[in-house]
This record gives C-alpha cells, structure tokens and sequence, in this order.
C-alpha cells in the first residue's frame, strides 16, 4: 500500500489526482466544524456517546458534524439512502430496469433520478434534525414570530444544501480524483474521530499504572484482537469463489471465436457493509424513540432496555438482522438465472454442468454457501466490538461498521491507483 501511494505520488497526472482529492477532503473537514447559523451547539447534549440511538449513527457517517451542527451534519447518508431505494426499486419497477440495462444514458438518468431523491431525503432529514433541536432549550436562536420561521428556513436549507453540496463534491472526486469518491468522504469522517480512541488508549494505560490489574490483561488482549480483526477484514474482503466458465469454439464466416477459458467471480463479502449499516439504522431506531419519551412504565422501560446495546439480547438481535440483510441484499444484486442465460447466449457453460436449470441451481447453491460465510464474517466482524466494549468499558460499539469502511475504501482506493499506474506504464504491441 505504501510503496504504491509512494510510487504514484511519481507520477505527474496520479499526483494531481491526489492532490485533488485531498484538497476536497480537507474543504469537507472545514465544512464540518462551520455551524449553520441561529444554532448554539454549545447547548446541544444529545452526544454523550454511548446511547446507541440514531443521532450517534448519523453522527459516526458525518464524521462529527452532526454533533457541531455543521453545514454537512447530514453527511452524504441522504445520497447513500437514496442510491440503495433505487436499487431496490430497480428490481421491481420495470421501468428502472430497463433503463439499468440501456448502457451509459440509463446509467445517467439514473444518476439524475437518484441525485433528485437524494435531495428529497436530505430535506425531510434536516425538517426532522430541526425539530429535534427545537426540542431543547437553549439551542435556537429564534423559534417564534418571524425570525422563527425565517430561521427555521436557513437552519433547514442548510443542512439540505450542505449534503448536496457533499454529493456534488463526491462526484468531482470520481471525475477528477481517485478512488470512489462518497466512499472517500465517509473514510475521512470516520478516520477523524478516530482520535477518541487514543484517548480511551491513554485512559486504559492509565489505569493499568494505577494498579488495576484487569488492564493489564485487557490491554494486550484488545490489541492482538484489533490486529486480527484487520488482517480478517483484509482477507475476506478480498476472498472470492471463482466458478469455471468455457466457451464453445464457433466458426463465423473465416474467423473462429470462443474456445477460452475464464470464470464467474463470487465474492464472499459480496453485500460489502450494507447489512451492519441496514441492521444498526434498524436498531437504532427504538433507542431514538426513548431519548424524546420520558416514560415511568415498566413495560416500556423493559422493552426499551432490550435496545441498548449493551445488553446480550441487543447482540443476538444485531448478529440475526445481519444474516439476514445479508441474504436479503445478496439476493437482489445477484440473479442466477440471468448469468446461466447469459452464459447460453455466449456458448459458455460450467464443466461439468449442463446449461439452462442446472447452472442457475448450481450458481445459487455455491452463491449460498458463500454468502452464509460471508454473512457470518460480517456478524462476528459487528458484534465482538459490542462485546469487547462492555468488558474493557469502552464505546466503541461502531467500531465493526468503521473498521469495515476503512479498510474497504483503503484496498479500492490502492487498487485504483495500481490500475491507473498500469494501464500509464503498459507498452503496446508495436513498441
């Protein structure tokens, strides 16, 4: 990874890239620490850290920004949001499935059709954001009369206007940049709060030299399973399953085509992480719900503190929502009968396998067990942070999710780079 950052940074139009695209990383990171105006965010005490609920998923994906009231306390969730309700509604709209099928235009318009979405979910998060503040007391400016309502309107443009910006700003990163560039903006979210977990690194040191002997074995411990964690994320992120395809040789006219060899790639962490995002927005969900509802009834006291995810139920839940987000998404990105029928159009099959039926069922069959594995990676990968946390006394309960990204976006972003350095380093024929 090191040597080809270094290596790129040789390279004059690789250089300019990078330097693009930390330049729109840094304009992102000012973006978060600007608070929109009318707003005292010195009054807001909703990230205290440790609740669970939405408001410290959300704030995790704004890198912080949420928290300060920033121009970008949305972060890009809204165009993340929108990207996968289109793709869901692809599969059932026909309409959008034809234009997913109709090359690069369709592809456009379905950019253009999720950009406007997006806009949609920004809008009706900052309305929501909004009346959260005005809930507590202190933190607007203004919140009757005219100066309510005028304010109300820029508090609420704002933050709408800060996640297009971000999704604007994502996309000349794809253009002019590298790497994939919402993707890059939530990396450099999560990567700047990772300063927290120094701090809880120096606590817990801290402790230790004051004579508490549980740190002493807590601290090695939580070491050798960080760097496991990373060296298994590394590995099964890249992990696939290749099936064997061969095409039948065919003669047209005097010219023979066919008659190669290649292979049908299943990646066992095919849903990428989808379903722990899916599964912490779910859970998240009721936690929210108790923050606003001060209740004094057992019944829902109890029912609300099988949500806190320090509890053992929270896991058991967190871990079966994943498995099964993870199916749920695998099985509408991937479509067996359509591979074993494109692989009859092209005169490919699977040795061994007759076309038509049998290679659908076989592909599913292999796609099944892949994605149990897969589905089992990403619960273990999700849950021990939870666990971890409640033993060493730390929150670090997104700590799966983060690590996850990180990662993820770290090997895309270093084999864009490599596929750039080659295809400018690759000799022709003729030379």
């Amino acid at each position: 990874m090191f040597d080809t950052f270094r290596n790129a940074w040789k390279i004059p139009e690789l250089r300019k890239k990078l330097l693009f695209t930390l330049l729109v990383i840094v304009i992102f990171r000012i973006g978060c620490v600007i608070t929109v105006p009318y707003i005292n965010p010195e009054a807001l005490q909703l990230f205290a850290g440790g609740t669970g609920n939405m408001l410290d998923y959300l704030n995790m994906m704004s890198g912080g920004a949420l928290s300060q009231c920033a121009i970008f306390a949305l972060g890009v969730t809204p165009y993340i949001n929108a990207s996968i309700i289109i793709q869901l509604l692809t599969v059932a709209i026909p309409a959008l499935e034809r234009l997913s099928k109709e090359g690069e235009e369709g592809r456009r318009k379905l950019t253009r059709i999720t950009r406007y979405t997006g806009a949609g979910i920004a809008l009706v998060m900052s309305v929501g954001y909004y009346l959260v503040l005005r809930s507590y007391t202190g933190v607007l400016a203004y919140t009757t009369g005219w100066e309510g309502i005028f304010s109300a309107v820029v508090i609420v443009f704002s933050f709408t206007g800060g996640a297009q910006l971000l999704t604007w700003m994502g996309e000349q990163i794809d253009f002019k940049g590298i790497g994939n560039g919402i993707s890059l903006l939530i990396f450099a979210g999560i990567v700047s709060r990772w300063g927290n977990v120094i701090t809880t690194a120096r606590t817990m040191i801290t402790n230790a030299m004051n004579g508490e002997i549980k740190y002493f074995i807590l601290i090695p411990v939580i070491l050798i399973l960080a760097l496991a964690a990373i060296v298994f994320v590394v590995i099964l992120t890249n992990a696939e399953r290749r099936i064997p395809v061969q095409y039948a040789k065919r003669v047209v006219g005097r010219k023979m085509y066919g008659g190669q060899s290649s292979h049908i790639p299943l990646k066992v962490n095919m849903s990428g992480v989808m379903p722990i995002i899916f599964a912490s927005a779910l859970l998240s969900i009721p936690g929210t719900i108790a923050s606003f509802i001060q209740t004094d009834s057992p019944i829902w006291q109890g029912f609300f503190s099988v949500f806190n995810y320090n509890s053992l139920l929270y896991a058991v839940l967190y871990l079966l929502l994943i498995l099964a987000f993870n199916y749920f998404y695998v099985a509408i990105q991937y479509n067996p009968v359509e591979i074993a029928n494109n692989l009859r159009k092209n005169n490919g099959a699977i040795p061994g396998i007759r076309p038509g039926k049998p290679t659908s069922d076989f592909i599913t069959k292999c796609l099944s067990k892949i994605t149990f594995v897969g589905a089992i990676f990403l619960g273990v990968i999700a849950v021990m942070p939870i666990i971890l946390g409640n033993v060493a006394g730390m929150n670090i309960q997104l700590g799966g999710t983060s690590l996850l990204i990180v990662v993820g976006v770290a090997l895309d972003t270093g084999r864009s780079m490599e596929s750039y350095m080659l295809m400018r380093h690759h000799k022709g024929f003729l030379e």
